[in-house]
């Protein structure tokens, strides 16, 4: 299959981990910002295959596990209630709020829909105009332009029965947060390609600069990651620190401007909560003033609600990179996928639920007798 297969070729992984042990001389931390490259090479072993140095941190890339919990807890509160029809990607129905989830919602009475893209809640809105339809808008910059276009239709065809239950955050400013953090240990960053893909690459030179990392835009696939992990290294070895394209069959430099002009139009930008991590200035988006009547949050009275993070789990830990999924306490013990603690538990991104399905069986010490 064109861009799988040839992408996974084990003779060229060899090839790029034979330049990788090459040119390292010395420890380096790396982080890869997206969940799904973390799976990629949790799945591959690829940490496992590199030299003994170099140390992969999971970064917080993962839309499903940053979502605060006071927004779960938002949107339990907005489906609950009987006048809604709550529509929701799949992999939002198990992450745990405070107290419940939107299965349990669902299963109490709440009308709770899985759909596979916004416009299908969009046509529940017009086909029941008795109902008020939410949609559950989270994630970063590239799930972002289909939430806004459905909007901006809503608005167009005058649907208001519509709203959006909005948390979607920036990767730029996470990268600076992560990097201005006393604990920080990174050293170099992995971006997500498919961020890149929408909103191109000008935001990275200048993270590069100030912090004095190398950024290397990385694709998913297992020679991706092991390209971008060598491009990474060479600057690193060399004392160099800039931007580096490693994903060109996705990422023009300029993005994607028909979606970036939309995303302009429909939202704004605006501090966001981060669920383990705290409160990021300006990070993430919120609807503009003229789309402000589709805002959910407004339209069922729920801003006023807060939640306090768990103190068990330590998911805010490793969605920084301070600890590896298997160095908390309740991992594969109080905290599985059949019930998880926390969102990294959950979402098939999630850094936790990659450790439990594809390393549980040689970290998870065995019950004593």
């Amino acid at each position: 299959m064109k861009y799988l297969d040839e992408f996974s070729d084990p003779d060229l992984a060899r090839h790029l981990l034979d330049q990788i042990h090459a040119v390292t001389t010395r420890p380096w931390a790396i982080m890869e910002v997206c969940g799904g490259q973390t799976h990629s090479i949790i799945r591959h072993g690829i940490d496992q295959l590199l030299p003994e140095g170099i140390e992969m941190i999971h970064g917080p890339g993962c839309p499903v596990c940053v979502t605060p919990l006071e927004i779960i807890d938002k949107a339990l509160a907005i489906a609950a209630r009987p006048d809604v029809i709550f529509c929701s990607f799949g992999d939002m129905l198990r992450v745990p709020g405070s107290g419940s989830d939107l299965f349990r919602v669902k299963s109490a009475g709440g009308d709770v829909r899985v759909v596979y893209s916004p416009l299908d809640a969009l046509k529940l809105a017009r086909d029941n105009p008795d109902r008020q339809v939410v949609f559950f808008g989270i994630g970063f910059e590239t799930t972002a332009p289909a939430n806004a276009m459905t909007v901006h239709q809503a608005k167009r065809q005058g649907i208001g029965n519509f709203s959006l239950l909005v948390s979607h955050v920036l990767v730029p400013p996470a990268i600076a947060a992560i990097m201005q953090a006393p604990a920080c240990r990174v050293q170099a960053f992995l971006a997500a390609g498919h961020v890149c893909s929408v909103m191109g690459t000008a935001q990275y030179p200048p993270l590069a600069d100030r912090y004095g990392v190398p950024i290397v835009v990385t694709g998913f696939e297992p020679l991706d990651i092991l390209e971008g992990i060598r491009r990474t290294v060479l600057q690193l070895e060399s004392g160099r620190h800039v931007l580096e394209n490693a994903y060109p069959r996705a990422v023009p430099a300029e993005g994607n401007p028909t979606a970036t002009a939309m995303l302009r139009s429909v939202f704004e930008v605006t501090d966001r909560t981060w669920r383990g991590i705290g409160t990021i200035p300006a990070s993430g988006w919120r609807l503009s003033d003229a789309y402000r009547d589709y805002d959910a949050e407004a339209r069922f009275d729920v801003t006023s609600i807060r939640t306090a993070e768990s103190s068990v789990c330590r998911s805010g830990e490793v969605l920084q990179g301070h600890l590896k999924p298997h160095e908390c306490p309740a991992f594969g013990r109080e905290c599985t996928p059949r019930n998880p603690l926390g969102a990294t538990m959950v979402s098939s991104e999630g850094a936790c639920a990659a450790y439990y399905l594809y390393r549980r069986l040689e970290l998870v010490e065995a019950p004593r007798g």
